[in-house]
């Protein structure tokens, strides 16, 4: 039996899982969702810090709804904007709701590179929208993104992304079927904090690239941290050559700052993409940045880059955002996070060290994982390439039979809440340590 069978399989979720593979393609309703050992996962109850099976066992969950939880799972205040929204109005589809200006007024004021705000309901959606408003206003046909990072689904910007071998680097590699080749060949992948790389893509297609989307730090490839002054460089590149300077905030917007981390170095970009954290779990999402470029989405008259969606602005998601920002100004949790995201980080780091296992510990604010390659920098994807997968997931599945959630994917970024403490922190570190034993011994017996 799997690690996740034995901790959290029973009856009940045992016919819940069957039930769902009898209607539903897999079982799950996305495809990082279904993962060896993690197949019967199911969840019935969320709390805080934790969340409940089918057959009751209580998990300390440190993937948080890949970071969308930031305040905890079923937030009170949060939840209650949502009730009080839904008593008095739902979607009507037309017109302008007071919850979706409320929440637009709130972005424009923390986000330094806001001043005008559109919402849809996906950060995939999102970067989407952002990309093709940049090719509308620049006229032009290329996009670069940055190798391991994650921008959603869309066929621009899924190429170049974790997945891709060794030996397709930096090309707009994907394994994904059915993306459109003449849509792909359309994006350029260069390596995470390369300058260089940047000046020379561009020196490569003169008057050609419409915008350059990053992820202020490669939370998709765990935490790979910008070199000082790299956002910068990028800043002074875009500019210098009319290209647009998307940044894609959907993970860092509001988990890491108030205002983005884009207020944690003082950048302005073009525009951000933000999603996830911003209604803690509620699905909305959206695209900030300069008027002039916003302007240019047909919501505007004479506008020229469609932006459509009927359940845009939701209201009761509208609210939810609302309540989750105003949340953070009051009480203010980074620090705390930040505190407890450091613990994590010393603390695992001190346990491989023990063991003699080689291993860098990483990660930013609330975001931490371990790469188990030789210790040195990391930098970009190169860097990890011989990360021992077989360890990494082995120590998470292992972990569930402590009742601890980190998701079983290489590379996949644990996250602490504004609920977890160090209690949580304890459980984290002796499941851990306890993990580590059993896996180790295991490799040892020539066993799996």
């Amino acid at each position: 039996m799997t690690a996740t069978t034995t901790a959290t399989a029973g009856p009940a979720t045992e016919e819940l899982v069957r039930r769902a593979r009898s209607v539903i393609p897999g079982g799950v309703n996305s495809s990082s969702r279904r993962l060896p050992g993690c197949e019967d996962l199911t969840v019935v109850a969320t709390d805080g810090a934790y969340f409940t099976t089918a057959d009751g066992a209580e998990i300390a969950d440190f993937q948080c709804g890949f970071g969308a939880t930031l305040l905890g799972h079923n937030d009170p205040d949060v939840n209650a904007a949502v009730a009080e929204t839904a008593a008095r109005t739902d979607l009507v589809g037309y017109g302008i709701s007071a919850e979706e200006v409320a929440l637009a007024e709130r972005l424009v004021t923390h986000l330094p590179g806001a001043e005008r705000v559109l919402l849809c309901n996906s950060g995939s959606e999102a970067t989407f929208h952002a990309i093709r408003l940049a090719r509308v206003a620049t006229g032009r046909p290329l996009v670069v993104k940055f190798q391991g990072a994650y921008h959603g689904w869309s066929d621009t910007v899924l190429p170049g992304g974790v997945g891709t071998p060794a030996d397709r680097l930096n090309t707009p590699y994907t394994a994904a079927a059915g993306l459109l080749p003449e849509v792909v060949a359309q994006t350029l992948v260069v390596p995470f904090n390369d300058l260089d790389a940047m000046r020379a893509v561009f020196a490569a297609h003169p008057g050609r690239i419409a915008a350059v989307i990053v992820e202020p730090i490669l939370h998709a490839l765990g935490n790979v941290l910008p070199e000082d002054g790299f956002h910068a460089g990028v800043r002074d590149i875009t500019a210098e050559h009319g290209a647009v300077m998307i940044f894609d905030e959907v993970v860092t917007g509001f988990r890491h700052a108030l205002g983005g981390y884009q207020s944690l170095i003082g950048l302005t970009p073009d525009l951000t993409t933000f999603g996830k954290a911003v209604a803690n779990g509620y699905p909305i999402a959206g695209v900030a940045g300069r008027a002039d470029l916003m302007d240019g989405f047909a919501t505007n008259p004479g506008g020229r880059a469609f932006f459509g969606g009927t359940f845009n602005g939701n209201p009761a998601m509208a609210a939810a955002a609302s309540a989750c920002i105003d949340k953070l100004a009051a009480t203010d949790p980074y620090p705390e996070m930040f505190r407890l995201g450091d613990r994590i980080r010393t603390g695992m780091q001190e346990i491989f060290d023990e063991a003699g296992v080689s291993a860098v510990t990483s990660g930013f604010g609330s975001c931490f994982n371990t790469y188990f390659i030789p210790k040195r920098p990391v930098r970009r994807q190169e860097d990890v390439m011989d990360n021992d997968a077989d360890l990494y997931v082995g120590l998470r599945l292992e972990g569930v039979r402590h009742g601890v959630f980190e998701i079983p994917l290489a590379f996949k970024r644990s996250i602490v809440s504004a609920a977890h403490t160090d209690t949580e922190v304890d459980r984290l570190l002796e499941s851990t340590r306890a993990s580590l034993r059993t896996v180790l011994a295991r490799r040892a017996a020539g066993t799996r």
